[in-house]
């Protein structure tokens, strides 16, 4: 069965990227098992989107119907993101940490389709995702250092945030596939990327 395959990639780093190889090892994966998927690139290096300013956040709380030219400008850019989200069956995010987080690059995009109305909203109890959570979301993440175990589990803003803020929306199965310690040495980049492609197969193979 062929999907719609959103592939958002963050690294700046181009072919020397890791979690660039390891997005590209899932996609092939996934792309074996469903011939005839199709590919939603968003490649948040090489276009990146704007972070938020007043302009757009005002757009975000004005209904449409009362947003002036300037607003509905503002605010494109934005549907546009939330818009390939809500379009794909599987999401594929190339994650590596930046400074024990994200790059800002991916939190911009996170920015740009958490929003309240069209991804989230506010009820009696509290927030609730709009975004289906039949949808599949695979995570490439790259570490320089290890971050899996005590002490530096607590140093880990990037895995934890990202798979709470998709959750946040909606979006909770969630497969991290993690190549970490590559930053040691060659042979540690080496190892690391065959276990994580062990963990690709696996991950797609189970889940989609």
């Amino acid at each position: 069965m062929p999907y719609t395959i959103l592939n958002v990639e963050s690294s700046p780093l181009g072919e020397r990227s890791v979690s660039r190889k390891l997005t590209a090892k899932i996609l092939a994966e996934l792309k074996a098992k469903h011939p005839g998927s199709t590919i939603i690139d968003r490649d948040l290096a090489a276009n990146p989107l704007p972070h938020l300013n007043a302009l757009t956040v005002g757009a975000f709380f004005t209904p449409p119907e009362q947003r002036n030219e300037a607003l509905s400008e503002a605010i494109k850019l934005s549907d546009e993101a939330v818009d390939e989200v809500f379009a794909a069956d599987i999401i594929v995010i190339g994650a590596p940490m930046h400074n024990f987080s994200i790059p800002s690059s991916l939190k911009a995009w996170i920015d740009h389709i958490v929003r309240t109305g069209r991804t989230v909203r506010y009820g009696p109890s509290g927030p609730v995702g709009l975004v289906p959570s039949n949808k599949k979301v695979f995570i490439a993440s790259a570490r320089g250092g290890s971050y899996t175990d005590d002490p530096m589990r607590a140093f880990d803003y990037q895995e934890t945030y990202l798979k709470t803020v998709l959750g946040f929306i909606g979006l909770t199965d969630i497969s991290v596939v993690r190549a970490e310690g590559v930053g040691r040495s060659a042979d540690a980049e080496q190892n690391a990327m065959r276990l994580a492609e062990a963990q690709v197969a696996t991950a797609v193979a189970k889940a989609a």
